[in-house]
């Protein structure tokens, strides 16, 4: 009886994948053939080359519904339970049901969040493509590693920081904005071949593996938090994910530059 209800989730998925695939699909027909009027090269390899991308994007779906999110959520609401926090600090049995408990109880949490974004972030295939393209086009000036480490670095303090804000109620607002106000900075005075591929970095880490965890962390976490909401708190930590990268890079970037003489904007062209 489970393996027919699995199959129908996986039937279920399969169809709404394709109808969201599809407009992709009908666009590149319309420009192949109504545009440039050529017909497809090796229709064949394409047309399975698609069939395996509506299966897997199918089946990575029904598992983050099924594994990533439920997970995501389960540790966060694990670390945060005020039983679990007690146990630690009988401290905590005064406090009263919704008031705010101090970040000091939830370092489990904080370091959670750094690590689950550290992690994530290195196994995240939209920054190892990039990372092997930059190597590449930069004749190795670029480590691959380096660049992975930075970006990983980067998403791993941003979720710590979310995770805090989450915990402390802190307007979100203020956090993003003190943030853009050193990435301007460091845009300035950060090598400036380093720039644009550092902007990108912070795009490439909201992808599939990192944000369906984020998502399940930011609101298992603002859910099990007294005095939070997971509509006003729960949200954000994406956010975090796409900014901190882009800091992580440029400061490894000048660190590289100042300390050491491997990469430089000559080494670039």
């Amino acid at each position: 009886m489970q393996e027919l209800n699995y199959i129908n989730i996986i039937y279920d998925s399969l169809s709404d994948t394709l109808m969201d695939i599809l407009p992709i699909i009908l666009i590149f027909v319309f420009f192949q053939w109504g545009v440039i009027r050529k017909g497809l090269p090796h229709w064949r390899k394409m047309l399975a080359g698609m069939g395996m991308v509506v299966v897997g994007l199918a089946v990575f779906i029904v598992g983050l519904k099924e594994c990533i999110f439920p997970l995501g959520t389960t540790m966060a609401q694990q670390l945060s339970d005020p039983q679990f926090l007690m146990s630690d600090s009988p401290a905590l049995n005064s406090l009263i049901d919704g008031n705010r408990i101090g970040a000091e109880f939830y370092l489990e949490v904080i370091l959670f969040g750094f690590l689950i974004g550290f992690s994530t972030t290195l196994a995240e295939p939209a920054l190892i493509a990039v990372a092997l393209k930059a190597r590449e086009i930069s004749t190795g000036a670029i480590s691959t590693l380096g660049l992975r480490v930075a970006v990983a670095f980067g998403v791993g303090i941003g979720v710590a920081l979310g995770s805090f804000r989450i915990i402390e109620g802190s307007p979100l607002h203020y956090y993003i904005i003190t943030g853009y106000v050193i990435l301007m900075i460091q845009t300035y005075f950060a090598p400036k071949f380093i720039v644009p591929l550092a902007y990108d970095s912070g795009g490439v880490t909201t992808s599939t593996v990192t944000v369906p965890l984020l998502v399940a962390l930011g609101l298992g976490l603002a859910s099990n938090v007294p005095g939070s909401s997971p509509l006003l708190d729960g949200f954000g930590l994406i956010a975090f994910a796409s900014l901190f990268p882009m800091i992580s890079v440029l400061a490894y970037a000048m660190i590289q530059e100042r300390f050491f003489s491997g990469v430089s904007d000559s080494a670039m062209k």
